[in-house]
């Protein structure tokens, strides 16, 4: 049997007034357990990695494409967790290589580019084990365009990998719209989707491929990779924290 590696993180007890749509929520003060996805059984034999104890944002580095398109996201992200909640984060974000096991450390990884994307054998093998033993990957179009070439490759490749029904529509009155900020109205739109950028449409779902009643793969061509992709120093500028819904990925993925 594969050995699992556990972390207990405790989330934070909070409640704070947000200005804007989204509003925070009363989190449980219980230790939640978070388990790293187990590596697939073929997986090498040597000593395994020990995942860090503090969370860490993960980017997924896969052989087409550009994988490194938004290099700021991470350590963003990363404030904004350590900013709002009481999770342990790393200072930094780290680099996975999809077709190498040490994917299996991460339980959150995050993927995005511009570029067509299309994975080589070894990692759709490992994305779709990854997924299926409880890891949770979102996966972000850098271009935000349903006609660009990152979109139509992505959701084909997905097709492919989970099969040809298992990306839906997530509904606006899902749990990870309160899993730690409240947003009623669903995803919260980016200020490429209100300037018109890319096909000049506001998308009014997310898509994800659900496993046990679980998000393991979430796919938005809402283009986050560009609304996060600034330092973290610059958001006192803003009246109202873009992250935020970020925020709610990292709890969802970490305590679902």
């Amino acid at each position: 049997m594969s050995r699992r590696r556990m972390r207990r993180i405790a989330l934070p007890l909070a409640l704070a007034a947000i200005a804007g749509t989204a509003t925070a929520v009363l989190s449980s003060p219980s230790a939640v357990v978070v388990q790293a996805p187990e590596p697939p059984q073929d997986a090498p034999a040597a000593e395994p990695a020990r995942g860090p104890e503090a969370f860490v944002f993960a980017i997924a580095k896969y052989e087409s494409g550009n994988w490194d398109s938004a290099p700021l996201v991470p350590t963003n992200i990363l404030h904004s967790v350590a900013q709002y909640t009481s999770i342990p984060v790393a200072s930094q974000g780290a680099l996975v290589d999809l077709s190498s096991p040490e994917l299996f450390r991460f339980p959150f990884v995050f993927l995005t580019g511009h570029l067509p994307l299309r994975f080589n054998p070894q990692e759709s093998a490992n994305l779709k084990a990854y997924v299926q033993r409880g890891g949770f990957i979102m996966i972000e179009d850098h271009n935000h365009d349903v006609d660009g070439g990152f979109h139509k490759t992505a959701v084909a490749e997905i097709a492919r990998i989970f099969g040809s029904g298992a990306l839906q529509p997530i509904p606006n009155n899902h749990e990870l719209y309160r899993s730690f900020f409240v947003f009623e109205d669903g995803p919260p739109t980016t200020s490429h989707e209100l300037n018109g950028w890319g096909d000049g449409l506001v998308h009014e779902n997310l898509m994800g491929v659900t496993v046990n009643g679980r998000i393991g793969l979430l796919y938005s061509n809402k283009d986050y990779a560009s609304e996060w992709n600034y330092h973290a120093r610059n958001k006192r500028f803003s009246s109202v924290d873009n992250t935020r819904f970020g925020v709610n990925v990292v709890v969802y993925a970490l305590t679902r």
